[in-house]
């Protein structure tokens, strides 16, 4: 996944810290500390190092040794006081607290220690400040929350006394199966929570929204080790690894397809059409995807995805025709999309 700037800004705000409390350290251990490469390390050293307070002349920008620079080795020698922890004012520590309590109600969150004691420790300091932030209402979990939370905790459960997990589960294309999986790891992008787990139906490892988890039953069977797997470190599906690049052309108000979904190559074709390629991990996600669009898309390829979805597209005109909606959908017939 491509960095944000808000994350590069974070970065570089804690390497200011870091290097504060860190004379004289190499680029490589910085680099092994952030989890970057030493170019990140560098670039980041050069964009600071023209930054600073207004004025922006020497004696206002931030400024490493220059000669420990040349050794390969960072020193900062004027921090320009970001490396000091700033005072929160009250309107800033009311924001702080109801962005807390808003994550304490979110499913799982409830009880987190680290969160707790933020709580505790940021409503001590703000004073009369935390008055104000406890009159603000805070919403809690709908039933998909509630459910999702029961799931949290059956899966940790779970995972405390190494056993195996039966799922009963509907994925993003609508389609419902039943699983056995060893679960592996938690994960949340902050809205919703990803179960990553062994799959024996696919015999790989696989990420499950909790929210689409329709039943879940843990097992009398031992999870088995796969030291093979490693963790994953975000919510992102892997997409690198994805089995097709399918090559889209969309009406422009389809645009949202772009913004919405990790695509690639955006172009603009003219006649009021634009092209993608998208990384796809399922096809039957990419037919209900195409499916949906109906007149907006203007092509499809490789021929033999395209020719997948024209035979989707027919079965579902089938379907409709044996149960009699064809008369009541008028004369408009769907023409599935060719590559």
């Amino acid at each position: 996944m491509a960095e944000t700037a808000g994350d590069r800004v974070v970065r570089m705000l804690a390497l200011i810290t870091y290097l504060d409390s860190h004379p004289g350290v190499p680029v490589e251990q910085v680099a092994e500390h952030f989890g970057v490469s030493t170019g990140r390390v560098l670039l980041d050293v050069n964009t600071l190092w023209v930054s600073g307070t207004p004025g922006y002349l020497h004696d206002d920008l931030i400024d490493f040794s220059a000669d420990d620079r040349e050794r390969n080795i960072l020193t900062l020698t004027e921090a320009r006081g970001m490396h000091r922890p700033l005072r929160l004012g009250p309107q800033e520590a009311v924001a702080l607290l109801t962005a807390l309590r808003s994550l304490q109600v979110t499913p799982g969150l409830a009880t987190d220690p680290v969160l707790t004691s933020t709580m505790e420790k940021l409503t001590e300091a703000a004073g009369t400040a935390a008055r104000s932030a406890e009159a603000v209402q805070v919403a809690g979990p709908d039933d998909d929350g509630a459910r999702v939370s029961g799931w949290l905790t059956a899966i940790r459960a779970a995972m405390s006394a190494g056993r195996r997990l039966h799922l009963r589960y509907v994925s993003a294309a609508d389609e419902v199966s039943e699983r056995d999986v060893d679960p592996l790891q938690l994960l949340t992008d902050s809205r919703r929570w990803f179960l990553v787990a062994w799959c024996y139906r696919a015999k790989d490892v696989r990420q499950f929204r909790l929210d689409r988890i329709l039943q879940l039953t843990e097992l009398n069977v031992a999870a088995e080790e796969h030291p093979e797997v490693q963790p994953a470190a975000d919510t992102e599906p892997e997409l690198a690894a994805a089995p097709w690049r399918v090559h889209l052309e969309l009406a422009s108000r389809a645009r949202w397809v772009a913004e919405q979904y990790p695509v690639t190559g955006v172009r603009d074709t003219g006649e009021g059409s634009f092209a993608v390629e998208v990384a796809v991990v399922d096809l039957a996600w990419l037919h209900h995807l195409v499916l949906g669009l109906a007149e907006d898309v203007r092509a499809v390829a490789p021929a033999d995805v395209a020719a997948g979805i024209a035979d989707r597209a027919e079965a579902a005109l089938a379907a409709y025709a044996d149960a009699g909606l064809d008369d009541a959908a008028g004369d408009d017939t769907l023409d599935p999309p060719v590559g």
